[in-house]
């Protein structure tokens, strides 16, 4: 209910601020709004603060738009590639189309992430008209159903290919998956989705069956987009495709299966799907990590550490032995953070060993293992096993256990120099969850060198950047010092053709990077918590991930709702 108060807030704050309404009429608008699940506008008009023309105008003033009525015009079809399903949930919809440029007709132009949306799944540039809500949602709701909007390869499928079939188990069989599997519709839009993903700088890809229908979903940038719902009949031809494709049984639909797809694109370009299936409700979920070789960045310079906070990661990964953990969340960017460590360090007097699950990309002069838990081959068994093989540098993908954790400390400790991963929300929390893991105190302090705790966020797009004004209250309860509010600036994406209209294009790191002084080992070595290790990490001028946040959003790297986005308050 919050999420969605929260999404007309722009609105409702020019109401209030224009006197057009007063808190207390906002405060229960908002309240039976969220209690029917209605919008902004239908409230307004339903407890007759306002008459459907009078919002309709007032709207188009403030926003600078002219109002159009939709029963008057004559609209073509077939505008653009997106759903009826997506228009009617974002209350957008398509009238106009002069090349690039697409007209929209909405109600609430406020309304920012429905209009991204549209303009990212259009690929188009958005201009706005205003239209009154009742009309649009009577011509939202005439457009019917049909998904016409999976590009052309979907014209093989007849109208009987739309229907919603039985899911029971008993009336699929292999032969009739494999057989389904290898016509034509089903392997040209297979081949579309990957491509496709390839082509927008996906990341991953979301293929999720539900009852009625199928939702195919892109990670750009960090952020899911949902960009096609083929027809139901098609799930589970298209997630026996893809379980061919990756060499996974598809006979099996209980139990979850992971594999990879190795896609040559040319000669000098292949691309690698990491392919995880997970059977759910309805079928059968699948999920691709794209790994693109050419698009991985090793130069430890531009991933986004400040100066002084790359120093003291060098210093420490060029020490003999000891410790270094990078943590984060899953999709944070760990895993080039550790190998473009390793590339820095891959010299042929040093034997470097790894233990991942799974390897993601491979390099000359590393020994790479893939680390396998169903033979046996788990990570304290690679381990183990490294200790035996004279290592100079062994890279754990991520402890997970105490026995990884035992083994790499006892191996930061007796003169190798670990790198590895571990899933916490900051550094200072990484010594104590280490502790919580059931490794003694003394040893933590004594092995861990640094730890760098890092997220990703979304760059402002350098074509379209430009100021933007901020309240004051909003800069202070981000953690912008009061003494630097009048002066802070900050910058956002306007949206443009390059960026899809959304505003971003490409991610930077943020980092926390914290070097274990004296004074934090001394913490560790008393039981302190996390709070009072943060504290004297912070006396030692190393940077929150809030505050890095900030830094980068001072220079018009990063919007002030990205930076809220990525990370929390201190």
């Amino acid at each position: 209910m919050r999420r969605q108060a929260a999404r007309y807030s722009r609105l409702a704050d020019i109401l209030l601020r224009q006197n057009k309404l007063s808190r207390e009429q906002l405060d229960n608008v908002l309240r039976e709004m969220n209690l029917a699940g209605e919008t902004l506008i239908f409230q307004l008009v339903k407890q007759n603060i306002f008459t459907s023309e009078e919002i309709t105008e007032f709207i188009s003033r403030s926003f600078g738009r002219p109002i159009v009525d939709l029963d008057q015009i004559e609209i073509p079809q077939n505008l653009t590639a997106i759903s009826t399903d997506i228009m009617r949930r974002n209350k957008a919809l398509p009238i106009k189309r002069a090349g690039n440029m697409l007209t929209l007709a909405v109600a609430d132009p406020y309304d920012i992430s429905a209009l991204d949306e549209m303009a990212f799944i259009s690929g188009c540039q958005i201009e706005l008209v205003i239209v009154s809500e009742d009309q649009l949602l009577r011509h939202l709701d005439s457009l019917g159903t049909a998904d016409g909007h999976l590009d052309d390869v979907m014209a093989d499928l007849g109208a009987s290919d739309m229907e919603v079939v039985d899911t029971s188990e008993a009336h699929l069989d292999e032969h009739t998956l494999t057989a389904e599997t290898e016509a034509a519709p089903v392997v040209k839009l297979v081949n579309l989705v990957l491509l496709d993903a390839i082509k927008r700088g996906a990341s991953d890809i979301h293929l999720e069956p539900y009852e009625k229908v199928v939702r195919v979903r892109y990670r750009i940038d960090g952020v899911l987009h949902e960009i096609m719902r083929p027809p139901i009949r098609m799930r589970d031809a298209m997630v026996s495709r893809l379980k061919i494709l990756a060499r996974l049984d598809i006979s099996e639909r209980r139990m979850p299966q992971d594999g990879r797809i190795k896609l040559r694109l040319s000669k000098t370009k292949t691309v690698d799907f990491r392919v995880s299936v997970l059977p759910t409700l309805f079928g059968e979920k699948v999920v691709m990590r794209l790994l693109d070789p050419s698009s991985l960045q090793l130069d430890m310079t531009k991933l986004g550490y400040e100066e002084q906070s790359l120093k003291r990661l060098k210093d420490a990964i060029h020490q003999p032995y000891g410790m270094v953990l990078v943590t984060g969340p899953t999709g944070s960017g760990k895993t080039v953070s550790l190998y473009s460590a390793v590339a820095e360090l891959n010299q042929p007097g040093v034997n470097i060993c790894t233990a991942e699950d799974p390897v993601e990309f491979n390099f000359m002069g590393i020994n790479q293992v893939n680390v396998n838990a169903d033979i046996g081959l788990d990570f304290p068994a690679a381990l183990r096993s490294f200790l035996r093989q004279d290592p100079d540098i062994i890279l754990i993908g991520e402890i997970r256990d105490h026995d990884t954790a035992a083994i790499g400390i006892k191996a930061a400790l007796t003169g190798h120099l670990v790198l590895a991963t571990l899933h916490t929300n900051d550094a200072p929390s990484t010594m104590t969850r280490l502790v919580n893991m059931g490794i003694e105190s003394f040893l933590v302090g004594s092995a861990v060198n640094l730890v760098s705790a890092q997220r990703l966020a979304r760059r402002i797009c350098k074509e379209c950047a430009e100021p933007v004004e901020i309240p004051a209250e909003a800069l202070i309860d981000a953690g912008v010092p009061e003494s630097e509010v009048a002066d802070f600036k900050a910058m956002h994406g306007k949206g443009c053709q390059v960026c899809n209209g959304t505003g971003y294009k490409g991610r930077t790191g943020i980092y926390q990077v914290m070097p274990i002084f004296d004074d934090i080992r001394d913490a560790v070595y008393a039981g302190k918590n996390s709070n009072e290790i943060n504290d004297i990490a912070v006396s030692h001028g190393i940077k929150t991930l809030r505050m890095a946040a900030l830094d980068k959003v001072r220079a018009g790297e990063l919007s002030l709702e990205e930076c809220l986005r990525v990370t929390v308050a201190d």
